[in-house]
């Protein structure tokens, strides 16, 4: 069970205790955290080509050791977090309304003409409190050297929170014991955040407003993720074709007739929302959801449009634009970007792929990406062509060398490289979960954390310094 991990203070006592275990006693635990997953059906989709292309429903993959992060350490990561989720509303609401960011030259009009995710149809709106993006997942990374950084921020349908919960209850039923050395900040009071910070959005004055969870359906790769959330909220779980527009109020079909809908938590894509405005041939949407919101009389969360600041190029500016809202330094720094935009820095990054990361402004999931040591020269040329055709569509960024956290591998506790997604509510209030979802990267070497990629998770544990 010996390992070349040196582990950090606040787990020497976690790690002192695995290695207690030996390895049949570690096999067992893993076995029931893999029982424990199947039996409460915790999977994920993954979206397949070739010979197997369709959809394939996967169980979700889980490393049994948790990762640790001391409280004071969180602080100032939930302080960090907090100002960036402030910041980009101020500039979200800013864009649709008065645009004096672009007005004073801190954010560059060009940018904002070849958004993919600016949507026309949400100019002059102020949503309650001004707030856009009500939920928001962030990922956070840290380098060798033990500096944290934002990588990106998830805006529009931001999703993992559900396997965040259920990693804490797969935790606690493997390891009972451990949860009575450490007092772990809970994470199980996130549905109920959610549920608050919801019914603040609703139109209506109401002791419990009626809140839906609106699904793209079954097929969709975050189906458990929209299911479980409104089992546990006590929120109906609606399909589009649920749900009609009647005199510009929402209504949703029950056996017993129509009912209002005062808030809607979409996990449905802007351009699928409503097809008399966006995509006509959406299956998916609501005819009028969008005059509805438009005029007051439902909640959308997150709202439309809120995606124009989930663009990477926005990204690199969002410490310019927490300084010029809040007059304030970013807690958390960006990674270091390159805008292919811009010709000097452009002309750096196409001199220097083999060392780079290279991202589009729009894709998620780790797709459409080059890791730039790992590429083959016809890969690097490709995007020499893909940059130099689009320049506004990539930016770059040094490849860090992520920390790891010691994680169960074929019996041995090895290092693996992983990243944290942690979820930030706003409305009138804003709070961020105790920690957050881990993602870690599964094959030795790998920087993939995505579970579509071969990634998988952790549990998060928060805890105080003088228990780490």
């Amino acid at each position: 069970m010996e390992s070349p991990i040196k582990p950090r203070k606040e787990v020497e006592g976690l790690i002192t205790y695995f290695r207690s275990l030996d390895e049949a006693a570690l096999k067992k635990r893993r076995e029931t955290a893999e029982l424990t997953i199947k039996l409460m059906g915790i999977t994920f989709t993954v979206y397949t080509e070739g010979t197997e292309k369709g959809n394939i429903d996967r169980i979700w993959p889980f490393d049994i050791i948790p990762r640790v992060i001391s409280s004071t350490e969180w602080e100032r990561t939930e302080r960090g977090l907090k100002q960036r989720l402030i910041a980009l509303n101020l500039f979200i609401n800013d864009i649709y309304n008065e645009q004096k960011i672009i007005k004073d030259g801190v954010f560059p009009k060009e940018i904002l003409a070849e958004s993919k995710n600016f949507r026309q149809q949400c100019v002059g709106i102020k949503p309650k409190y001004g707030v856009w993006a009500h939920i928001c997942g962030s990922d956070l990374v840290r380098d060798k050297d033990g500096t944290l950084y934002v990588l990106e921020d998830n805006l529009r349908v931001p999703s993992g929170v559900s396997y965040m919960l259920q990693n804490r209850i797969v935790t606690k039923r493997v390891f009972p014991e451990v949860f009575d050395q450490y007092n772990i900040r809970p994470v199980d009071n996130y549905t109920l955040q959610l549920f608050d910070t919801l019914a603040s959005l609703s139109p209506r004055s109401s002791e419990r407003p009626n809140i839906v969870v609106m699904t793209p359906g079954i097929y969709n790769s975050a189906y458990f993720e929209h299911s479980f959330l409104a089992q546990q909220m006590g929120a109906e779980l609606v399909e589009g074709s649920d749900l009609v527009v009647n005199d510009d109020c929402v209504y949703v079909r029950t056996i017993y007739g129509l009912k209002r809908v005062d808030v809607i938590y979409r996990r449905v894509d802007d351009l699928f929302l409503d097809p008399e405005v966006f995509y006509r041939e959406s299956a998916l949407g609501v005819p009028g959801v969008m005059r509805a919101w438009q005029k007051g009389n439902v909640a959308l969360a997150n709202a439309p449009g809120a995606g124009v600041a989930d663009d990477k190029v926005v990204y690199a500016f969002v410490p310019k634009m927490i300084k010029y809202y809040l007059g304030e330094d970013a807690i958390i720094p960006n990674v270091p970007t390159y805008l292919c935009t811009n010709e000097k820095e452009r002309s750096h990054v196409l001199a220097n792929l083999d060392k780079l990361v290279v991202k589009p402004a729009n894709e998620s999931g780790g797709y459409g990406m080059l890791i730039g040591p790992h590429a083959t020269p016809e890969e690097r040329n490709k995007f020499i062509e893909l940059i130099n055709k689009n320049p506004r569509n990539y930016i770059a960024q040094p490849t860090l060398s992520l920390s790891t956290a010691p994680t169960l591998c074929d019996g041995v506790i090895e290092p693996r490289h992983l990243d944290l997604r942690p979820f930030t509510l706003h409305s009138a209030d804003i709070q961020v979960t105790s920690g957050g979802l881990t993602r870690v990267a599964m094959r030795k070497g790998s920087l993939v954390v995505n579970s579509s990629q071969g990634g998988g998770s952790k549990d998060t544990w928060i805890i105080d310094n003088e228990e780490a």
